[in-house]
């Protein structure tokens, strides 16, 4: 009977302590969890005092200029636009410059007012697909950054008027879609590394102006005419060794600028451009040396615009002489060779 009693008497403290130690151990978990909800909440309400922090300094940068609602962000640092950033959708143009930007946030869709994106001189290396959405985007600038590529989704911004994309230096194709931008009126590629002109941009049928200046191009093409509106070129800084021959059948051009290639003539079509105002033909390794006559007079306001004189020694007079020089000695040879006959 004593060892019964025994046995049972450990049972019972057995039975206790295992009750104390799941009692403990509920507390335990009861404790941490306590503490994981607290430190959630702390630091839920850290985020949200940090937002407000972000969402009140982002407040001090919109302005409304010329009736619309801009935020404007210059010289600060800014590598990354917080999410917050999307309570203020209504924003209808972003002027943020010189901050170090890398990404244009893919929230970009969420602003469906933005008129005009201007990101220039940033750090920007990616156009997101997102920007495909902003259907009423007028301007994108995006000059000085990094990108590398351009979505074909930047097509579907149908009401983009002017496209700038100078100096991301690695750039070097467009996507064939960008065709379809209707309205798009000024494009700037230059600085860049474009070997041809992309298809796409010829087939724009609104472009008036186009900057391509300072990139690898060997040839234009031959359907350049096909630019029906473009009334200003830039071809400044690149290889061209010949003009093709339809570039005479651009009726609208009256800007175009050639200087810095590798041109040895001008076409004798040219100067039948009646409508080209300007043109440039400076510093390209031009087969004849041709002079311009000297001027009977000079006004006051010749002697006080050199700079626009010497501008003119390469420019629309300095073509017509070179054509009508050119012409001369075609003839000079061939009466030589039809009197040796």
């Amino acid at each position: 009977m004593v060892g019964v009693a025994v046995c049972s008497s450990v049972s019972s403290i057995k039975a206790l302590w295992e009750t104390r130690i799941r009692k403990i151990q509920k507390e335990e978990e009861d404790q941490r969890r306590r503490t994981t909800r607290s430190g959630a909440t702390g630091r839920l309400s850290v985020r949200v005092w940090e937002d407000r922090a972000v969402l009140a300094r982002l407040k001090e940068k919109l302005q409304t200029e010329d009736g619309r609602f801009v935020l404007r962000i210059e010289q600060e640092e800014w590598k990354a636009l917080p999410s917050c950033l999307v309570q203020f959708s209504q924003v209808q143009e972003w002027q943020i410059h010189r901050t170090g930007l890398q990404k244009i946030p893919h929230f970009i869709s969420s602003f469906q007012n933005l008129l005009v994106l201007d990101l220039s001189r940033n750090g920007v290396t990616e156009i997101p697909k997102q920007i495909g959405k902003l259907t009423r985007l007028r301007e994108l600038l995006l000059s000085y950054n990094r990108v590398q590529f351009v979505p074909e989704e930047l097509s579907c911004c149908e009401s983009l008027e002017r496209l700038e994309l100078a100096m991301n230096r690695d750039l070097d194709q467009l996507p064939d879609q960008l065709r379809n931008l209707k309205r798009l009126q000024h494009l700037d590629l230059s600085m860049n590394d474009f070997t041809y002109m992309p298809d796409c941009v010829v087939g724009l049928p609104a472009l008036e102006w186009l900057d391509m200046g300072g990139n690898q191009l060997q040839h234009l093409p031959e359907d350049i005419h096909r630019m029906e509106k473009l009334h200003t070129l830039w071809l400044q800084r690149n290889q061209l060794e010949k003009l093709p021959d339809n570039i005479t059948r651009m009726e609208s051009l009256d800007t175009l600028v050639l200087s810095s290639n590798r041109l040895r003539d001008i076409p004798p079509l040219m100067e039948d451009m009646s409508r080209l105002r300007f043109v440039n033909f400076r510093d390209n390794p031009l087969t004849l040396d041709v002079t311009l006559p000297s001027r009977k007079s000079k006004t006051e306001d010749d002697e006080d615009d050199e700079d626009e004189d010497d501008r003119e020694m390469f420019g629309r007079e300095f073509m017509h002489t070179y054509i009508q020089e050119s012409r001369k000695r075609a003839y000079a040879v061939l009466n030589v060779h039809c009197a040796h006959r």
